[in-house]
């Protein structure tokens, strides 16, 4: 009986015109895809749940495009730095073939100068890396819109935090600038602009929170995506 039923189903696929398979009422190579790059700020950390990290509400929002039309992949990993993205997550860039990427990176590698590295050799590998970062995916993703986040100020009760946090901002304006200059265009996230005197917005202050939790609350990714989306808009 099996039998019979297999071989009657086959015969009428077989007889069913090819153009009635290709209506479909979505093609995935017509998507907008979505890429989102970086370390723990992309990839939601500290959001409840993650899903209302920055990156996602970029996508649920349709910021890109509506979201039923959109391609989302979400390649950032908490505690990557610079590095990390450079060796790791770029080289898988190419197989998604992205039209837009956002990414956030260098929030790790700022970390370690509060562990004792040496502020200025951080930065000057944090800016090497992250011009090697963006030229790459403007050899190997052309005509892709890269949108970086700047880092707000995370408010840790240790001397000079601002003051570093200014010197990576002003760090990631010079190599935009001199990535702009070969001819590929980044735009900068104004993350710190958008957190400057506004309160509740990272982990750090509530209640019980550990003194090194630097990442944002619900509201803080809130205030994230609004400064991607006022410089994607």
């Amino acid at each position: 009986m099996k039998s019979c039923f297999f071989k009657s189903f086959i015969s009428i696929l077989l007889v069913i015109p090819m153009s009635v398979f290709a209506e479909l009422p979505w093609q995935h190579d017509q998507h907008t895809r979505y890429l989102a790059l970086g370390d723990s700020l992309t990839a939601g950390y500290g959001a409840d749940p993650v899903t209302n990290g920055y990156a996602h509400i970029l996508y649920q929002g349709g910021t890109f495009d509506r979201p039923v039309n959109t391609l989302f992949a979400n390649a950032a990993v908490p505690g990557v730095t610079s590095e990390d993205v450079l060796n790791f997550q770029l080289p898988q860039v190419h197989r998604f073939a992205p039209d837009v990427i956002t990414m956030t990176v260098g929030g790790n590698d700022i970390l370690a100068v509060l562990a004792g590295a040496d502020p200025e050799q951080v930065l000057t590998t944090f800016g090497m890396n992250l011009f090697n970062i963006l030229a790459t995916l403007c050899q190997a993703s052309p005509g892709t819109d890269v949108y970086l986040g700047n880092l707000y100020d995370i408010s840790l009760p240790v001397p000079g935090t601002t003051e570093l946090i200014q010197a990576y901002n002003m760090t990631v304006d010079m190599t935009v600038t001199l990535v702009a200059g070969m001819g590929c265009p980044v735009k900068v996230a104004d993350v710190y602009t958008a957190f400057n005197g506004r309160s509740g917005l990272l982990n750090i202050n509530r209640q019980g929170a550990d003194m090194f939790e630097v990442h944002p609350t619900n509201a803080g990714y809130r205030v994230m995506a609004d400064a991607f989306k006022q410089v994607i808009q």
